[in-house]
């Protein structure tokens, strides 16, 4: 059977996942689009915009020569040093100003890869989601916001364990960001995620089932 025509394709339905740093967004994000949907993760896009020449290049001029190591691409770990230090805003808002833009060029060029492929649904794992809205629209675009609730000890200690991340540095990240509150208020479901991965599998299901096939 010949594929349909592309006025007859179904159009993606588009989630955006909100939650806070190590709340599991990344697990349920895939666990939404299923096999046949598509996550568009912006750290892993903001990883490969931080190895773009012209990035590489200011992070030497700015930040210093051992923010690129010995393999040419960016230290994470010691840009976030400095860019989250105190007094690092305006440091950190300078790298901003030169990776966003690549960012948000390649998450729309990814959506509409996407929509070309017939991919039935389109999770956006966008951390800055809704602070960043005006810039790049993409909680507009969405269709479905989730929200994943996970306990302030519990994220603490995944970034502790899984990112070598110092005491209080969850908290200290957050604070330049919209509320968890807000966060959650804004969203259309919430999906607790507190009592293991098995629970956590089965509160994806259950909302994936619920929400209007496409």
């Amino acid at each position: 059977m010949p594929p349909a025509p592309p006025s007859l394709v179904p159009p993606a339905l588009v989630i955006g996942v909100l939650g806070g740093i190590a709340s599991g967004k990344s697990a349920v994000a895939r666990g939404l689009a299923g096999p046949a949907g598509v996550v568009i993760a912006a750290d892993e896009l903001a990883h490969e915009a931080l190895d773009a020449p012209p990035v590489l290049a200011w992070l030497r001029a700015r930040i210093g020569p051992d923010a690129v190591g010995p393999d040419g691409r960016a230290d994470r770990a010691r840009i976030a040093r400095a860019v989250f230090a105190e007094g690092g805003s305006a440091l950190r808002a300078e790298l901003e100003g030169w990776t966003h833009p690549l960012v948000r060029d390649r998450i729309r060029e990814r959506v509409s890869a996407a929509r070309a492929a017939g991919a039935p649904r389109i999770v956006l794992d966008v951390p800055l989601l809704l602070e960043n809205d005006a810039q790049h629209g993409f909680a507009r675009m969405c269709d479905v916001l989730v929200f994943v609730e996970t306990p302030d000890d519990e994220r603490e200690r995944r970034a502790r364990s899984q990112r070598g991340w110092p005491a209080g540095e969850v908290a200290r990240r957050e604070s330049a960001q919209l509320s968890l509150a807000l966060k959650k208020e804004r969203a259309h479901h919430v999906i607790p995620n507190h009592s293991g991965v098995a629970e956590l599998e089965r509160s994806v299901a259950e909302l994936s089932a619920r929400l209007a096939p496409r």
